[in-house]
Parts: C-alpha cells; structure tokens; sequence
C-alpha cells in the first residue's frame, strides 16, 4: 500500500526489510488532517481563522517589528536562564490563572496541552481502548475528531447536525437512536461555536445530552470561538454541575496566539489526574507557558478583549457587504465566531453552487490575493467559502476582490 503524501523514496536496502507491513494498518491508511496552510501562505490570510490583530500581550502591538523580541522581554532573567533545564510539568501558576479567568475553583481543574489538539487526543489515549471502543461526532464539524479517532484505531459514529435553514443543531432525536445502537460510546464531540458553522449549541441542550441515561460517556465540548460569542453561553459553568462534561479551549483565536501552541481542558478534577497520569512529563515548554501567562494577566486579557471587540464588528459589517455581492446567497450558522460561512450562488438569485465556490476559492488566492476556504464539501454547507474575520482592511480587500470575480 503506498503512504500517503510520500513525496521522495529513501533506501531499499537491507531486501529483507519493510516498513509498511510494521505500520499499524489504520496509520497507513489514514487520511491527515489538511491545514489551511497546506493550500496556500501568501496574501491577505483569511482561511485558518486566526486572530488578525496579532498576540494579546501586555505591550505588544500587531506592527511590533520584531515580535521575538517581544517574547523574549516577557520572560524574565531567571527563566532565560533556566532554558537549559527541563520546564516545570505542571505550570500550575498557569493553571491558577487559567481557572480563576473561567470561574473554577483551581488550577486542579485544568489540564494544559500542546494546543487543543494534544488536548482531544490525550482523550482519546486516556477513555478509548483501540480498535474497540467508538465516538460520537455531529458533523459538519471540526475534521481533528476524525482524524485523532482514527489514529488511535477508534471508530467514529456520525450524528449530523439539523441543517436547514442554516441552524446547524444538535439532532437529538437522531442522538438517541445512535446512543441506543451503540451503548458502549465514549465520547461525544460538541463544537460550540461550530467550525465551520460559526453556531452556539445552547446550555440548555448540552444539559440534557448530560442527563440523558442512554449515553454514559464523557461529552466534549469545544469552545476554541467562544470568546467570540455573546457572554453567558459557554459550558465552563457547567463542569462543576456534571461530572461527563468538559471544556476544550485554546490560546489560538481570541488570544492570537496561534503559533505557541497552549489549549487546555477544563473538566473535574479526576479526570485531570488522570490526563496529567498519562501525559508526556513536559510536554507544554516554558517560553510557551510564559507567554500564556503574559496573555491571560489583566493586561493581556484587556487587549484581548479589546481585539475581540473589534474582531466581531469589522464580522457584522462583512456579513452586511457580502450580501451586497451578486452571487453571494445566505450566510448560513450562528455567526458567532470569528469566521463567516457563506453561499456562492451558480447565478445572481441562483442556488448554491460546488465549483463556482472552488472556483472563486482558486482565484482568489492565486489571482486576487486573498486566501479564503471552500468548505462546500461539509454536511449542509454546499456552495460555501468560510471567511477568516480580518482587520478592516483586510475584509474591504476581500469585499473588492470578490466582487471583482462574481461581477
């Protein structure tokens, strides 16, 4: 079986070796996750919902010429000094912060991880035996369950989410038959906000996911938008009410910090122990550890907030100009995170349409200058680009180039 994404052949010899028959056979076969940045990295970057505004840190602007530097100076003399010893393995001063900013009683309910990715596959490593056990995931959604699931030789069951009208919902209905056939899952993913929906599950639904008896496994949900989102409707409030929920959330998109690598899970206390049993001893670095510290200090959190701010005026507006284009149809979810998910239409007034949206995707970044991502593949999502919220500039820059490509 060849390996995917194999680009150059290295040696044949000794004859009597192989590698592909030593892989486990769900690596091989295993289709990787496909990051924006795969497909293209130059121009306006409105693909990977990133933060345009750059890290909130204590004096750190997005214009700083050299953010290294910047890094740098939030550490201090003793941690420079101490890079050539092993970080600590908990950051539990991190950890203390972390919760009192998400209202939990310590840094015994958080678990810190090398991005969210690390997070949901430490999960996946700590309640699933492989190549038994089986997840839940509502599709469309984030395509990272997938792939951790079939890295770990789990099996997934797919519930997708009710589509019409653009309400990307929980199917629990559906829900409750998956539950019935499959008694055994493990684990249920929420996105909430959806990627690449942009839509809030209500509280009130993940509530009675919680307490509904034909499920019995640990519910998930991913809040990496939630600061993009109106107050009052993360599920942090809930993990302290139900010991089967827990809370995924990420340094990444609010705090544009993207490239250190910081999500954590806040969950009981008994199942942060165990993560913490099972982790690699440093996995999270100390320049990482204290430049998450430097975001979520009052100062941090305040340029945070302020970016966050602005982040979700400059989506209103663009919502407001792209219904203005020809050919653009709805702009379909929630519109709670700092993305939006909209319609290429075949013709002004027309329906939906696969390649005019692979189409305009294509040109746009090779043409115009503006990476954007098709997304028309997705349940429910036909026709439809998800554009990254950028700064004011930025979303004037796709509003022309887009009108440009559909006048």
């Amino acid at each position: 079986m060849p390996i995917l994404g194999l680009k150059s052949n290295g040696p044949a010899t000794p004859a009597h070796f192989a590698l592909e028959p030593l892989v486990r056979p769900n690596i091989l076969t295993l289709v990787p996750y496909r990051a924006a940045r795969d497909d293209y990295s130059d121009g306006v970057l409105l693909d990977a919902n990133e933060n345009a505004y750059g890290p909130s840190l204590p004096s750190h602007t997005a214009t700083d010429a050299t953010p290294g530097a910047s890094a740098l100076a939030l550490m201090n003399e003793k941690e420079i000094a101490s890079l050539n010893r092993y970080p600590s393995p908990t950051h539990d001063d991190l950890k203390r912060r972390i919760a009192s900013m998400r209202g939990l009683p310590s840094e015994d309910w958080v678990f810190l991880g090398v991005g969210s990715d690390e997070v949901i596959d430490m999960l996946y490593r700590v309640l699933c035996v492989p190549a038994k056990d089986k997840v839940l995931t509502t599709p469309p959604t984030y395509g990272m369950y997938a792939v951790s699931a079939q890295i770990n030789d789990v099996g997934v069951v797919k519930v997708p989410l009710i589509t019409e009208g653009g309400a990307f919902q929980l199917d629990e209905k559906a829900m409750d038959e998956a539950f019935k056939a499959n008694p055994d899952l493990k684990m249920l993913f929420i996105c909430s906000p959806g990627n690449p929906t942009g839509t809030l599950i209500p509280l009130d639904v993940i509530k009675r996911v919680a307490e509904n008896t034909l499920f019995k496994g640990v519910i998930v949900v991913d809040e990496a938008y939630i600061d993009f989102a109106p107050e009052g409707t993360s599920a942090v409030e809930l993990v302290q009410q139900y010991a089967n929920i827990c809370v995924s959330q990420t340094m990444s998109k609010s705090f544009g910090l993207a490239a250190i690598r910081l999500g954590y899970l806040l969950a009981s206390p008994e199942l942060v122990q165990i993560l913490t049993n099972a982790k690699a001893p440093y996995n999270v670095s100390l320049p990482t550890a204290s430049l998450g510290l430097a975001a979520v200090s009052d100062e941090g959190r305040a340029v945070m907030a302020r970016n966050t701010i602005t982040l979700n005026a400059n989506r209103t507006k663009l919502i407001a100009d792209l219904q203005q284009l020809p050919s653009i149809g709805r702009v379909l979810g929630g519109n709670d995170a700092n993305f939006i998910l909209a319609e290429v239409l075949d013709a002004p007034g027309g329906k939906p349409s696969n390649p005019r949206a692979v189409s305009v995707y294509k040109q746009m970044a090779e043409t115009k200058g503006v990476v954007v991502r098709f997304r028309g593949g997705e349940i429910g999502c036909e026709g439809c680009l998800r554009i990254t919220i950028g700064t004011e500039t930025e979303c004037a820059t796709a509003i022309a180039r887009l009108a440009e490509l559909l006048a």
